[in-house]
């Protein structure tokens, strides 16, 4: 199998790496995942990825919210799955595949000290659940992993002491990963939490009645 990794110098992404053979680790300074000429440089063909780059910024309050932090954030968490997801389909997954998009519980709920975060996260959800059924003419599988808090520099300090929310061990979180990868459907949330990895099961949208 070959397998590239976004984000794969940070907790979950080396954690990830660890559990593979010989990964293409693409991580700053050397390659934006926000940056689509760097996406499309990349050479290659691939059997999997995991589209796991992201990072936070905090600002409770979005009164305060520097726009420079918004697109930074928005290209990190969002726009290095979608430049990624295009690049695989069109040229480096040319016989197929499957993609992990790392998205977050806060991609199924609310995560009020950093709504930045929240956004990118339900987007990457998005992204997943309604670029599957193309993808899947390809022969290519998507799907996201939505993990609760691991113990990585993206959690905040004051979790860390927390019994009521004890966090995961980035290897846990990377054997989750591939778990999701062998999943024999496409576009569903795979909620990660201690001891648990389950698919989230999405309630219909209500009809006009």
């Amino acid at each position: 199998m070959r397998a590239l990794v976004t984000g794969g110098r940070g907790g979950i992404g080396s954690a990830i790496c660890a559990l593979l053979d010989d990964p293409l680790v693409l991580d700053l300074p050397e390659f934006d995942v926000s940056a689509p000429e760097a996406w499309a440089g990349l050479e290659g063909e691939f059997d999997a990825a995991f589209l796991n780059a992201g990072i936070g910024i905090g600002f409770p309050d979005v009164a305060d919210l520097p726009v420079a932090e918004y697109r930074r954030i928005v290209g990190a968490n969002l726009d290095g799955v979608v430049f990624g997801t295009r690049e695989l389909a069109a040229r480096l997954m040319p016989n197929g595949g499957s993609i992990v998009a790392t998205a977050s519980l806060a991609g199924l709920t609310g995560m009020p000290f950093d709504p930045s975060y929240t956004a990118t996260k339900h987007a990457v959800v998005g992204w997943v659940r309604g670029a599957a059924p193309g993808l899947a003419a390809r022969g290519i599988r998507i799907n996201a992993l939505c993990p609760g808090f691991a113990d990585t520099p993206i959690v905040r300090d004051e979790l860390r002491d927390n019994p009521l929310a004890p966090l995961m061990e980035p290897s846990f979180v990377a054997a989750a990963a591939l778990q999701v990868l062998g999943d024999s459907e496409s576009g569903r949330a795979w909620v990660v939490q201690p001891n648990r990895v389950v698919p989230f099961e999405f309630r219909g949208v209500p009809g006009p009645r």
